[in-house]
């Protein structure tokens, strides 16, 4: 007599699938929870000048976006053609800069209050008057850390 046997015809038995909707449906909460939706509607035009020497911002949420350019077709009806400051969802002034600014300072922890930057993404063809009345605003709430958006351009780099 022999310990082992032979294996005869046994096959695995098979797999329930009882519990995969409660998995499908757990990844599908999980995406939705953690997925960043676009924070703002861009109601200005903005084609950004191109440049060779760029930086990428690292972290996204210690930056403030400012839009300066023409108002869209849709809104032209409304707010004309002149170049216009966009905030946020909405068209702004400058004098609105400071409280913009410390809406986004009360998300931020303190400690990386120093770490604010604020990225001006400017039409190509705004004429630098309104930019320098947003930089003005800028320096008098304190906010010194300012940074200018850019495409890369292929053709300017040798």
């Amino acid at each position: 007599m022999s310990k082992f046997q032979k294996k005869r015809g046994k096959t695995a038995p098979a797999i329930s699938t009882a519990s995969l909707p409660d998995i499908v449906f757990m990844l599908l909460f999980f995406f939705m929870v953690v997925t960043v939706l676009r924070d703002s509607e861009l109601k200005v035009q903005v084609s950004t000048p191109y440049a060779t020497e760029l930086t990428k911002l690292e972290e996204k949420s210690l930056v403030n976006y400012l839009y300066i350019g023409r108002p869209t077709q849709q809104y032209q009806q409304l707010y004309g053609t002149k170049p216009r400051l966009q905030l946020g969802d909405k068209f702004a002034n400058v004098n609105e800069i400071p409280l913009f600014l410390e809406k986004h300072k009360v998300k931020v922890p303190e400690s990386r209050h120093g770490q604010i930057t604020s990225s001006l993404r400017v039409d190509g063809e705004v004429t630098m008057g309104i930019v320098q009345d947003v930089k003005t605003e800028l320096r008098k709430s304190n906010q010194l850390k300012v940074n200018y958006s850019a495409k890369k351009d292929a053709s300017l780099i040798e």
